[in-house]
């Protein structure tokens, strides 16, 4: 007769073994995943280009393509280009510069930009994600958390946001939240 010690040394090593297998598989869907955002984010670039040179100003797909190079010179067409009032659905987040509207932003991150204008207007401190998820009155759980991570993290990339401690975001400096100005 097998001991009690034995059999549950035997359960956990099948815990561990099972515990194991599911990181190895969550590492490789990680990488899996990180592949996929790389190729949609390839995709998303190529038919934003792709509009530009078909939606330069009197069919001058020069300026357009010319607007995309590095060092800023700007063309004669693009000087006459009428600037975009907001940005498209699933836009790139635009690097945060004094004067930039936050009408710059798709939805998403101007409500984002919202709720932490609101902390900072009340005199309250940053807000975790978890906070925000709730306060956007969505369910709390980690793929919603995650996403708005995701946001969070590249408005603080591109300088929109703050992030005073790990995992906790407000405005940066000298930026306000939608309606506010720059």
């Amino acid at each position: 007769m097998p001991s009690v010690v034995g059999l549950l040394e035997q359960h956990e090593l099948a815990a561990r073994r099972r515990v194991d297998g599911l990181r190895e598989e969550a590492d490789r869907i990680q990488a899996e995943l990180a592949a996929a955002e790389q190729e949609w984010l390839e995709w998303t670039i190529a038919r934003e280009r792709v509009g530009a040179v078909l939606s330069a100003p009197g069919g001058d797909s020069a300026g357009a393509v010319a607007a995309e190079r590095p060092g800023g010179a700007e063309t004669k067409a693009e000087a006459q280009a009428p600037p975009l009032a907001a940005a498209r659905v699933r836009s790139q987040v635009p690097v945060w510069h004094a004067g930039l509207p936050s009408t710059a932003l798709s939805a998403d991150y101007q409500r984002v930009l919202a709720a932490l204008a609101d902390r900072v207007r009340l005199g309250q401190g940053p807000l975790t994600c978890q906070e925000m998820t709730a306060a956007f009155g969505m369910d709390v759980v980690p793929a919603k958390v995650e996403a708005l991570r995701s946001k969070a993290k590249r408005l603080v990339a591109r300088g929109w946001l703050a992030e005073p401690a790990p995992g906790r975001f407000t405005l940066a400096p000298g930026v306000s939240g939608p309606g506010g100005g720059s």
